[in-house]
């Protein structure tokens, strides 16, 4: 058989080897491309002071509207959205991602935890912009965007979709 012969077709391997390649380029120019996370700006409130704020004591306020609640922790380590002297001031919503659960009053301050939901037990990690630990939750808590002004924190924003109060499930 000459080469001008042969059949026109490729291999098996030749095939999985081609499919692979765009697969991996494919993988390559996605993971290239910037990702912006979702956030929404408010109308700014102050909801503490730089001067007040104690190691792991965890600060409660309603934002951006009335009913949604958020917690504002001085974590004592660098974190992910963190404002202040040592990066470590943030704020993020009490409300689980999964299924709406009150997470309020579950703060682990001695190792930077939300968590666990009363619910499914899922847990978050304030450190790292609220990713889940542990537990059916597949997103991250919304984290309140902070300023600082002075002395005066204030909340100026959410990254993230908020929980809403009135999608409860049972």
């Amino acid at each position: 058989m000459h080469a001008h012969d042969e059949p026109a077709c490729q291999s098996r391997r030749d095939f999985l080897l081609s499919g692979g390649k765009l697969v991996m380029l494919a993988t390559v120019s996605t993971l290239a491309a910037p990702v912006w996370a979702q956030r929404a700006e408010h109308a700014p409130l102050a909801v503490a002071r730089l001067s007040d704020l104690l190691n792991g004591e965890p600060h409660y306020f309603e934002y951006p509207q009335a009913g949604d609640f958020n917690l504002l922790v001085k974590l004592g380590v660098p974190a992910g959205g963190g404002i202040g002297p040592q990066g470590d001031i943030v704020a993020f919503s009490t409300r689980c991602t999964h299924l709406g659960g009150k997470l309020r009053g579950t703060l682990q301050a001695d190792v930077q935890v939300l968590g666990p939901c009363p619910r499914h037990l899922t847990t978050f990690d304030l450190s790292r912009h609220g990713v889940v630990i542990t537990g059916h939750a597949t997103a991250s808590l919304p984290q309140v965007v902070l300023e600082l002004d002075g002395d005066r924190i204030r909340a100026v924003g959410m990254q993230g979709l908020v929980y809403p109060e009135g999608g409860r499930h049972a």
